[in-house]
């Protein structure tokens, strides 16, 4: 049996500058981390003489197929075929966490299985090949309008700054902290669960759509990434982290009317209010997690004022996918 663990990613900086549609033209950046929240994947051979099927897929439904077309599921389907997986094999798939709520873990979902298969197969990826591979499956074959930041965190790990130059062109900056600097991080960072799941798909578009109009707005968002790392690798205070966020967030919102509704502007309000420096919600928007930058001694009023919203918590530079059983 192969199993692989695949870690999430928060992003605070850059999201939106890691789309072709932007970077391509004018390069783009993120900055952000791995978490140690992961989703698993399991690969077992079975020999299909024996059952009514060739292939058994199990995540929250079950699929028992004889041929890899009949797959519904597509990403599980893609994946298999992309590596030349059509009978024998029985695939399982379970998170810590749910999915489209902005912790990429759909990312993650093609980055391990992609790791699994190959493994199953014999072939070891670069974790950075990988993460163009499922950029590839993502982007190209699903045709999903997505970024390339959740897949190349989900490959390989860590706390990055990542750059976008061209499709192929990903080049990956390890922000080096002391343990003491990351955990003055971790110990500023709140995360609560809105409740609301959607597909990223459904924001993305419109955001894409208006790229060459949010221009100015974007060329801000890439410009605090390098702030924001300046920043974290620096001996100051960190509250200055927290400020970039706060705007870094408002001009996420700036760039389409569905990243955030009047439901979603309240919550981060009530953050504020109750003490956080600042925040936004993870992923492309319109739902999914909130993440907060709030000041150790703050935490509980925070907590207190979102106490309606379940809240994790979670450590970051968490290493990329791996094979944990083989």
């Amino acid at each position: 049996m192969i199993i692989t663990r695949t870690p999430m990613r928060v992003s605070f900086f850059g999201g939106g500058t890691d789309y072709p549609e932007y970077f391509e033209r004018h390069g783009g950046a993120v900055l952000g981390t791995a978490i140690d929240k992961c989703a698993y994947h399991s690969v077992t051979r079975f020999y299909s003489g024996l059952f009514d099927y060739s292939i058994r897929i199990a995540y929250r439904e079950v699929e028992c197929v004889k041929r890899v077309e009949d797959i519904r599921h597509d990403p599980f389907r893609e994946c298999l075929r992309y590596c030349g997986v059509e009978r024998d094999i029985e695939v399982g798939y379970s998170a810590e966490l749910p999915g489209f709520t902005g912790l990429g873990s759909s990312a993650t979902f093609v980055v391990g299985l992609l790791n699994a298969l190959h493994a199953y197969r014999g072939r070891f990826v670069a974790p950075l090949e990988l993460a163009h591979q499922a950029i590839e499956i993502e982007r190209d074959i699903l045709k999903d309008p997505v970024g390339c930041q959740d897949q190349t965190f989900a490959a390989v790990g860590g706390l990055n700054l990542i750059e976008f130059r061209g499709k192929r062109e990903i080049v990956v900056h390890r922000v080096c902290v002391s343990d003491a600097r990351r955990r003055e991080l971790e110990a500023h960072l709140m995360i609560f669960y809105t409740g609301i799941q959607r597909r990223s798909a459904s924001v993305t578009k419109g955001q894409i759509a208006r790229v060459s109009e949010n221009g100015d707005r974007l060329a801000r968002m890439r410009a605090i990434v390098d702030e924001g790392h300046r920043v974290l690798t620096g001996s100051g205070p960190l509250s200055a982290f927290g400020a970039l966020l706060h705007e870094s967030w408002r001009l996420k919102a700036e760039l389409d009317a569905g990243v955030a509704d009047e439901n979603l502007w309240s919550l981060y309000s009530a953050g504020l209010e109750a003490g956080a420096l600042g925040g936004k919600l993870l992923g492309a928007g319109g739902g999914g997690f909130l993440l907060f930058f709030v000041p150790p001694e703050r935490r509980e009023a925070v907590r207190a004022r979102l106490a309606r919203l379940p809240e994790i918590s979670v450590s970051i530079n968490a290493p990329g996918s791996q094979v944990i059983h083989a």
